[in-house]
């Protein structure tokens, strides 16, 4: 394993290209990380630091090429959720507590790489991982509703604020409320212009730039009150983006003092299993379109998150992920190597460093119509409507994720949706010793004329996930395989899920794959990769 990722021959060879997608992706990052950041609790500059300490550190030790690191939408539930359970009431103190659970969640995940833990993702049904980022686009909706109106939210929990929401509405601060409506506009149709310059627009820094202006136009700075229809309101400083004078003021340290408690580890590995978890999704995804097909070392990328986060963790930032939307983007701006990583966080600091008082003149409700749209792409309709065309099984999985995950909180909403897609295979068939069973045997390992067999018995369910996939590729890559499912009683969604990608990548290795005994098995629905039982 390379120590460094970064090397002097990438930079020579492809400074170019890595520049201007670390350019394009700042332009991305720079609202976002402001965005996520309040969203999330914690001050503006804390998303500032975790998003460049994922450039410039984490790229120097990833295990990936295509992946960009930084503050992510998904963790801002936990977070919120940190600063309550660690604050009691008094944000100052949940603020410095929650640093030092992010701390040690960075150690955490240095350790889950170390101990190769990379393929942790295996561990659970696609339906309740769905369901969770499903659950957290849904609470980001909600909550960004308010500073995207000008109102403020009394409720704490989340099913308290959806009572509030009608709220939002009533009390919304016209001017405010105009800024937030204008930027959800513009998020949602001018991608849609179908003009290549038009394409190429970030439209995040775009409606930052139209905030600015309307800053300018309306002087949000100044404390004054308006009228309209004979109401008061007001505007000032509270709804801009706060930062200190001198940003390295912004650099905090944690306050190590609830490091016994219980809460406190909660918190922590809450933290670190959501982060790992996340970035393994994104990392796997990225790998998938990476036009040069290259393979990541996931442990190794787990570590260097995981560095990035304890170390944005001590210096008062928000921890990180692969980011999955800035990583597309990555790829689509034709990067070729962790350079463009770097380079976004480079020039992230450096605009931060020259240019802070521009910052402070950010509308709130512009990067809260920016963090709606996130949590839309998280909870899209589409998403829902794809998870019951897999079948009533997943849906049913989905759907109890969410709701857990917004009645209680996320850690218990995914063991809810593990819980039920076990329950839903036992009723399907299978008893508790086939369910956790691992019955895979490699035949003809050994014999370099003969393909190899992998049998599978039983119950084929994502616990076995895990399993399959360390044999299967641990395999040759040159040698045909074959998968016996004649001796299986069910297939769960997952598992076939991972048989069709694995097919795909066996056919881009001109190697030849088959299913032996699928003919004998009934499909739940017409989907592809539905669930299926032995006729």
């Amino acid at each position: 394993m390379n120590f460094f990722s970064l090397n002097i021959a990438d930079l020579k060879n492809h400074f170019k290209s890595d520049f201007l997608s670390g350019f394009l992706i700042f332009l991305i990052a720079l609202p976002l990380s402001l965005g996520i950041a309040m969203a999330s609790g914690f001050p503006a500059m804390a998303g500032i630091i975790a998003a460049c300490v994922g450039g410039i550190i984490v790229a120097l030790f990833t295990g990936s090429y295509l992946t960009i690191c930084g503050p992510a939408a998904g963790l801002i539930v936990v977070i919120i959720n940190a600063l309550d359970t660690l604050g009691k009431g008094n944000a100052e103190q949940g603020y410095r507590l929650t640093l030092a659970a992010i701390f040690f969640a960075g150690i955490l995940q240095i350790i889950f790489g170390l101990f190769r833990s990379g393929k942790l993702s295996s561990f659970f049904p696609s339906a309740a991982v769905h369901g969770m980022m499903a659950a957290i686009g849904l609470i980001i909706i909600i909550k960004q509703f308010f500073p995207l109106l000008g109102a403020k939210a009394q409720g704490k929990e989340i099913m308290e604020v959806i009572i509030e929401l009608p709220n939002a509405f009533l009390h919304m601060n016209p001017q405010i409320a105009m800024i937030g409506i204008i930027s959800l506009l513009m998020l949602i149709f001018i991608p849609r212009i179908n003009h290549p310059l038009v394409k190429k627009l970030p439209v995040p820094m775009l409606v930052v730039l139209v905030g600015i202006g309307f800053d300018r136009i309306l002087h949000l700075s100044e404390v004054q009150e308006y009228h309209v229809w004979d109401q008061a309101f007001e505007i000032g400083p509270k709804y801009l983006v706060a930062l200190p004078k001198d940003v390295f003021n912004g650099i905090v340290n944690p306050d190590f003092s609830a490091i016994a408690t219980y809460e406190f580890w909660i918190v922590t590995l809450t933290i670190a299993l959501v982060a790992a978890l996340e970035s393994i999704l994104s990392i796997t995804a990225i790998q998938t379109i990476d036009p040069l097909k290259r393979k990541v070392n996931f442990d190794k990328d787990l570590m260097a998150l995981g560095l990035g986060t304890a170390i944005s963790g001590f210096l008062g930032g928000l921890p990180m992920i692969a980011e999955i939307v800035r990583s597309s983007s990555n790829v689509n701006n034709k990067a070729i190597s962790p350079w463009s990583n770097f380079f976004h966080g480079a020039i992230l600091l450096f605009f931060v460093l020259v240019f802070p008082n521009l910052l402070q003149e950010i509308p709130l409700a512009s990067l809260a119509a920016i963090l709606v749209m996130v949590g839309w792409r998280l909870a899209n309709p589409k998403e829902f409507k794809h998870m019951y065309q897999i079948g009533f099984d997943q849906f049913l999985v989905f759907v109890v994720t969410i709701f857990f995950t917004l009645k209680i909180d996320l850690l218990v909403g995914v063991a809810a949706g593990v819980a039920t897609e076990i329950l839903v295979n036992l009723i399907r068939g299978l008893t508790i010793g086939e369910f956790f069973s691992s019955n895979i045997k490699v035949l003809n390992l050994k014999e370099h004329n003969q393909p190899i067999i992998v049998v599978m018995k039983k119950g084929a369910t994502f616990w076995n996930l895990f399993k399959l996939k360390q044999k299967l590729y641990s395999l040759p890559l040159n040698r045909d395989i074959v998968i016996d499912f004649t001796r299986v009683k069910l297939i769960d969604h997952s598992l076939m899920e991972f048989i069709e990608a694995f097919e795909l990548e066996c056919v881009e290795r001109k190697v030849k794959f088959t299913k032996l005994g699928m003919d004998s098995f009934h499909s739940y629905t017409d989907y592809h990769s539905s669930a299926r039982t032995r006729m």
